[in-house]
């Protein structure tokens, strides 16, 4: 197997256009790479990778690396894999998969605003990407040339709403802010568990009702619903153990704004929020001023990290979870 690896071993410039972009023969994991160093890239070894814009905020590497570091002694095959981060604009990105195969990367991570607009790009889909309507987790496939697509944000979702907040979805109203590819899988994961209700609300109502529409044709019994933003004057539509899940973009940045009125969040709910960042997020720490059960999105993080990291490497997920969720984890 390291033979098909090894013939560009030690090449570490390549020229194009008119200027010598150069990579090192061991690239740095803390950079943040574009669309031009990916086509001077000259790795040997199987290489991963998260893509998305904007990356550097992206703590995938962290864990991924951390995962790779901790488990090549064990398993000798892992030796010498390493994680990148790329920050590729979505006018890239059907150029850029193709480099990724030919550059000899093996998996990618897909994240904002990728996880639906690759889905034409890619040679395979599993059931769950044709399902949700995004992936996440693509795998190198040599029999077809191209990329197979994967989605474990649903997954990792779950297990981190029961882990952190000791919820299961089964049962629970869940109100879910966005409509993207984030939210898709949130969506289908809770009415998988058999949600007691879903309501989808979102800026844009077009967007919101393509989603819930979709979500019919495959949960035809399940009781979903669509509306706009909520308001302060919205308390009557929140029933009193919902849990309400961020899978919009708001938060990432300081000085965002929370996107659900925390004067709607009371005893008996809970909060999940898939944005995570060096800061808390405005909607966690609302909830956790009303000492509502609330948290970010780095257990879901690690949780769908370690799932990507089995399909790619073969080593279980719950195995990797820990690591993983340590490297990323806050310190107080």
């Amino acid at each position: 197997m390291r033979d098909r690896f090894s013939a560009e071993r030690g090449k570490t410039a390549v020229q194009f256009g008119f200027s010598a972009c150069i990579v090192p023969a061991m690239p740095d994991t803390g950079k943040v790479y574009s669309i031009e160093d990916l086509r001077a890239w000259r790795g040997a070894d199987p290489a991963f990778a998260v893509i998305g814009k904007p990356i550097a905020h992206s703590l995938s590497p962290k864990m991924h690396n951390a995962a790779f570091e901790a488990f090549q002694k064990k398993v000798p095959a892992l030796a010498g894999r390493k994680y990148f981060r790329f920050e590729i604009e979505p006018t890239e990105l059907a150029a850029a998969l193709p480099l990724f195969f030919e550059k000899n990367f093996f998996g990618l991570n897909l994240t904002i605003p990728h996880k639906v607009t690759a889905l034409p790009l890619l040679k395979k889909k599993s059931p769950v990407v044709a399902i949700i309507g995004a992936a996440n987790t693509l795998s190198r496939d040599d029999a077809s040339g191209g990329w197979a697509g994967d989605n474990t944000d649903g997954g990792g979702f779950e297990r981190a709403v029961e882990m952190r907040l000791g919820r299961k979805l089964a049962g629970t109203p869940v109100l879910l802010l966005g409509a993207g590819g984030a939210a898709r899988a949130v969506a289908v994961a809770a009415l998988s568990a058999g949600c007691a209700s879903l309501t989808v609300a979102n800026r844009s109502r077009e967007r919101a009702g393509e989603l819930v529409s979709d979500l019919k044709i495959h949960f035809p019994m399940g009781k979903i619903s669509i509306r706009g933003n909520f308001s302060r004057e919205n308390s009557a539509d929140v029933p009193a153990a919902s849990l309400v899940v961020n899978a919009t973009s708001l938060g990432l940045k300081i000085g965002d704004a929370s996107p659900f009125p925390p004067e709607l969040l009371r005893e008996g709910m809970a909060v999940y929020d898939t944005t995570y960042g060096e800061h808390t997020a405005p909607l966690v720490a609302a909830a956790r001023k009303r000492n509502v059960p609330a948290d970010d999105g780095r257990a879901m993080l690690a949780w769908q990290g370690a799932l990507a990291f089995e399909i790619w490497n073969g080593v279980p997920a719950n195995d990797v979870f820990p690591l993983m969720y340590s490297a990323v984890a806050l310190k107080k």
